[in-house]
């Protein structure tokens, strides 16, 4: 049983590079570091094929055919299946 292509784009691996950096310049530099590798983490979970996703609520992105995941209920995962 295969599992599902993980493509993450330039934009968003910036952005959490980003938020990890912001977190290491407050002082909390193990933090950061956790924070980076923990969103890593989550996006290899993201591979399972027996989960499906729910379709975002806003109608402009659902008929592009976007899915979202919360992601510690402040950060949204914008997919394509």
């Amino acid at each position: 049983m295969g599992s599902r292509k993980i493509t993450k784009r330039k934009a968003a691996t910036s952005n959490i590079a980003a938020m990890a950096w912001y977190i290491k310049s407050k002082g909390m530099l193990v933090t950061g570091e956790k924070f980076a590798y923990d969103v890593y983490d989550y996006f290899l979970k993201l591979a399972n094929n027996r989960k499906s996703y729910r379709i975002f609520r806003e109608p402009a992105r659902a008929e592009l055919g976007y899915k979202c995941i919360p992601y510690k209920k402040k950060y949204t995962i914008v997919l394509i299946e």
